[in-house]
This record gives C-alpha cells, structure tokens and sequence, in this order.
C-alpha cells in the first residue's frame, strides 16, 4: 500500500502542469492554443515571455527531480525509486488535470535523470544544449539526447535496472515527438524562439 501511494503521489506531481501555471502567473494564453500546442517550455517560449518559458522549464524539471529524490530519502528500494521515476514522467506526458494530453517530456525527464544520477543527467543535458544551440531544433535535441541516454547508462553503469527506466523514457520520448521527427524530415520544423502560430 505505501508503494502503491508512493507512485500515484509521484504520478500526481508529474501531472502538474507547469506551463499552464506559468502562462496564468505571466498573463499569457493558454500555450495549447498556439505555436505546437504543446503545454511545455519550448512552446510558452513561442510567447515571446522568456520568463514564463523558464519558469516552466525549471518547473517541468524540479518536479521530476523532487519525486526521484524523496525516493531516495525514503529508502524505497531501487525498483521502487524506478518505478516513482517512470510514473512523475508518465505523470507528465499524461496528466490527469489536462484529461491526458501533456507537454513531451523533455524537462521532466532531465530532472528524473539529474536526481537518478547527476552525471548522467548532466551528460544527456549537454547533448540536447549543444544540438539545440548548433541547430535550433528543440524536438531534433530532445531525440538525440533521448537515443543517447541509454548509451550514456550503460557506458557508466553498465547493463541494470537504471538502463531499463532511462530506455523507457527515451522510448516515450522519441515517441513523443514523432510528428516532431516527420516534420524535420519535410523541413516544416519550427525553430526555438519562432512564433509560428496555431
């Protein structure tokens, strides 16, 4: 039973939906109304509000963070703390308060991986910061950092049950963005910071 409360609290806190709380606190329209549609930091940056992008950005972020890190603190067992892991993510991608249409997972998933392992998850965020920045793609960066993550895993702690749940969110998340992908492939992508309207 506490498991099991453990993983719908995790899951719970995923479903908070940064962008929308952001979007309210800076006077903007709701970012599911505009640009991809998408209640995530790339698409409030489509607002033109750098501000209300960061605030969604950290927020997306801690909250991953927070859930694998009371894990953690708690002594739940390591299948446990993955099992938290997947469900504030899962919680994200499909949260309950938006009737499960969430943002893509790009931010939560960075802080699940920085409080699963700061090396990591500091490895995987250079990778989407240096592919962002050299090509202005936020869905290209999120793929590749996403198909390197299980590499990254294995190289540092080999073959384990982390490899399992870093795989699953970089599945989720390549999945996540497969319109995103098909869009690159046609050169119809937005870049960061462009204002492309719904």
């Amino acid at each position: 039973m506490q498991t099991a409360l453990a993983i719908l609290t995790a899951y719970l806190l995923g479903s908070v939906p940064f962008a929308m709380i952001s979007s309210k606190l800076f006077g903007l329209a709701d970012p599911r109304t505009y640009g991809s549609g998408n209640p995530g930091a790339t698409n409030v940056l489509r607002s033109g509000n750098k501000k209300a992008a960061l605030f969604t950005l950290i927020g997306d972020g801690f909250k991953g963070w927070l859930a694998v890190f009371i894990a953690q603190r708690l002594g739940f067992s390591a299948t446990v703390v993955g099992l938290m892991a997947l469900a504030v993510f899962l919680g994200h991608l499909y949260p309950i308060f938006l009737k499960f249409k969430g943002g893509k997972g790009v931010a939560t998933a960075a802080g699940v991986l920085l409080a699963i392992d700061p090396v990591l998850g500091l490895a995987v965020a250079a990778t989407w910061l240096l592919v962002a920045y050299i090509s202005r793609y936020s869905s290209l960066a999120a793929v590749l950092a996403a198909g390197l993550a299980p590499f990254y895993s294995a190289l540092m702690h080999g073959v384990g049950g982390q490899i399992v749940v870093v795989s699953f969110i970089a599945m989720a998340l390549v999945g996540k963005h497969w319109q995103n992908i098909q869009r690159l492939v046609a050169g119809q992508e937005s870049r960061i910071g462009g204002k492309k309207k719904r």
